[in-house]
């Protein structure tokens, strides 16, 4: 019965696979679930020898090693989810923050539009909140994604005038930097009340930034996510998690 679950999972990981990689930009997220197709195949095809070496000693040993990390693993991912949603907005904010991610040449990504909606919806209850786009010009982007975001949000009737690009960022850290020195220029310092609007399993991580930046009072707007992302996502986001907890924190 295990090993007829395995290949179920492995022809199920493999087809996700192939869609993954004619859809969507090559990101370490995406390497993760390629990593754990190309295991459930190892283990698919040699599973007796694997099943042998592991019955005692140092295959013992590292397969109880395994499954703790995979446990820790776990315990993370379900941390990711829901710390996204433990400090919502309170729709009074002066300014709210967007964070940039992927363009498919000059179009939002489904990542990126999720978060524009949510601002978009934050807008209508706050109709007076300055908003700040941000994110630069990455690869396979013909345009920053601040532009693309301003021209999203303007083509649904947010005035241009009340919606300030940051486009020079390449990373979580640096959209809370720039934002942080754009609002001051403007007449808001660092310790107003601020929202930023980024998906909900990044949340955790983009509210500890937006502090470690000089930010005192911030609060988040969490967007959804496509069922067909929540893998990709969130096992990128363990990682990114762990980095900030080890090199940042």
């Amino acid at each position: 019965m295990k090993i007829v679950i395995v290949w179920l999972l492995t022809i199920l990981f493999s087809v996700d696979s192939v869609q993954r990689g004619l859809r969507s930009n090559f990101t370490l997220g995406v390497l993760m679930v390629y990593g754990i197709t190309a295991a459930l195949w190892v283990y698919a095809i040699f599973h007796r020898p694997i099943d042998a070496f592991c019955a005692h000693g140092v295959g013992r040993a590292l397969k109880i090693l395994f499954f703790c990390g995979c446990a820790v693993f776990a315990g993370l991912l379900a941390f990711v989810a829901v710390s996204g949603y433990s400090d919502p907005a309170k729709h009074d904010e002066e300014a709210v923050i967007v964070l940039g991610a992927g363009l498919r040449g000059t179009r939002v990504s489904n990542v990126l539009e999720r978060r524009l909606s949510a601002a978009y919806d934050y807008y209508l209850q706050n109709p007076s909140a300055v908003i700040v786009v941000t994110g630069g010009q990455g690869p396979e982007e013909d345009i920053p994604e601040a532009r693309a975001m301003k021209a999203w949000l303007v083509q649904r009737g947010v005035p241009a005038e009340q919606i300030l690009e940051e486009d020079q960022s390449t990373s979580t850290e640096e959209n809370f930097r720039f934002a942080r020195a754009i609002l001051e220029a403007y007449g808001l310092s660092a310790d107003a009340p601020v929202a930023y609007v980024t998906n909900a399993f990044h949340c955790y991580r983009a509210g500890k930034y937006a502090a470690l930046v000089g930010f005192s009072d911030v609060r988040a707007v969490p967007a959804s996510i496509s069922a067909s992302s929540v893998l990709s996502c969130y096992l990128r986001e363990v990682m990114a998690v762990l980095y900030y907890w080890v090199f940042r924190a």
